[in-house]
C-alpha cells in the first residue's frame, strides 16, 4: 500500500531534480554566450587593437581611405544623445507613472498605460522614419528657428544652440530617443511606486498632509534607489539605439559643441559602414566599436540591476 506514494516521492524528485539542472543549464548558457560574444568581438577587432591601441579610444579621425580609425567621434555622439534623452524622458516619466498610480482614476489609468505600453512594441526604424519625415522638419522650422533667435546670443548656452536649424542633429536624436525610452522608464517607476505599503499613504493622509507632499516627501524618497536604476536602464537602452539614431542624427564624423550639428554614434557608424566596409582595418575598427559599446553598455546595465535589486529591497 505504500509502494504508490513512494513512487509518486521519487518520481517528484527525479523531476524537481531535472527542473533544477534545466535552469542551471540555462543559465550557464546564457553566461556561456556572453562570454562567447565578447571573445568573438575581441578577436574580430584584435587588428585595430593591435594596430591603434588604447588611442583608438581618443582618436578623433575617421579616414576609410587612409585607414585612420578612432572612436571618439561615435563616442561622444553615442553618450550625448544618450543623456539628452534621459534628461528628457525621466522627468515626464516620473510625472506619467505618479499621475497612472496616484491621481488619476482606474478607468483612465488602465487605457493610457496600454498606450504607453504600445509605444515600446513600436519598431525602431519607424521612429526613425517618423523623426526624419516628420519631426525634423517641424523640429527645423519651429524649434530650431526660435533658439536660434533667443540662445544663440548667451553666453556659453548659446553655443549649445547655435549652428543652421537643419533638423538633424544631436538635439533631435535625443527627443527621438526620449520618446523611445519613455515606456521603459514609466513603467518601471509605477511598479516601483505599486510595491510602496499602503500604509505610508494613509499614515501621511492621516496627519493632513496634501497629494502633493505624499507624493513628494513619502513616495518619491522611498523609490529613489528604483528611480535611479530606471534612469540607468533607460541610459543603457538609448546607448545601443541603432535605426532610429542613424535616421536622425546626421551621420558626420566631427564633434561639435552645437546640438544643432550632425554627428554620429557607435551604433549609426557600424550600421552605415559594415556592408561597406573591404579593409581588413576598416572591419576592425567598426569591431572595436562594438566592443566598446558593448563594454559600456554591460557596466551600465549591470549597474541599473544592481540599483533596482536594491530599491525592491
Amino acid at each position: 500500500m505504500q509502494s504508490a506514494p513512494r513512487a509518486r516521492f521519487f518520481t517528484h524528485n527525479r523531476v524537481e531534480r531535472l527542473f533544477k539542472n534545466a535552469s542551471y543549464t540555462s543559465a550557464l548558457f546564457i553566461m556561456l554566450l556572453m562570454i562567447a560574444l565578447f571573445a568573438s568581438l575581441v578577436g574580430g577587432a584584435w587588428p585595430a587593437i593591435s594596430k591603434f591601441g588604447f588611442g583608438f579610444i581618443t582618436n578623433t579621425e575617421w579616414d576609410p581611405v587612409q585607414s585612420l580609425f578612432g572612436a571618439a567621434n561615435a563616442l561622444y555622439g553615442t553618450i550625448v544623445s544618450a543623456i539628452i534623452a534621459v534628461l528628457l524622458a525621466t522627468p515626464v516619466g516620473i510625472a506619467i507613472a505618479i499621475s497612472l498610480s496616484e491621481l488619476v482614476p482606474k478607468w483612465i489609468a488602465k487605457p493610457i498605460s496600454m498606450a504607453i505600453e504600445l509605444l515600446a512594441a513600436v519598431p525602431s526604424i519607424i521612429y526613425g522614419m517618423w523623426g526624419l519625415f516628420v519631426f525634423a522638419p517641424w523640429f527645423s522650422e519651429n524649434v530650431q528657428v526660435w533658439l536660434l533667435e533667443h540662445l544663440s546670443e548667451i553666453p556659453v548656452i548659446g553655443v549649445l544652440f547655435s549652428g543652421p536649424p537643419i533638423g538633424l542633429g544631436l538635439l533631435t536624436s535625443g527627443i527621438i530617443l526620449a520618446i523611445m525610452i519613455l515606456p521603459i522608464l514609466t513603467s518601471l517607476i509605477k511598479d516601483a511606486l505599486s510595491t510602496v505599503p499602503n500604509v505610508l499613504r494613509e499614515s501621511s493622509y492621516g496627519i493632513g498632509a496634501h497629494s502633493y507632499e505624499v507624493i513628494l516627501k513619502v513616495l518619491l524618497p522611498s523609490i529613489k534607489s528604483s528611480i535611479l536604476g530606471a534612469f540607468i536602464l533607460a541610459l543603457g537602452r538609448a546607448l545601443g539605439e541603432t535605426m532610429a539614431i542613424t535616421f536622425v542624427i546626421g551621420g558626420s564624423q566631427d564633434i561639435n559643441a552645437s546640438l544643432f550639428m550632425p554627428a554620429t554614434s557607435i551604433s549609426a557608424t557600424i550600421a552605415e559602414q559594415f556592408n561597406e566596409a573591404t579593409d581588413p582595418v576598416h572591419i576592425a575598427s567598426l569591431l572595436a566599436l562594438g566592443l566598446v559599446l558593448f563594454v559600456i553598455t554591460f557596466i551600465v546595465m549591470g549597474y541599473a540591476r544592481l540599483q533596482l535589486r536594491k530599491g525592491n529591497r
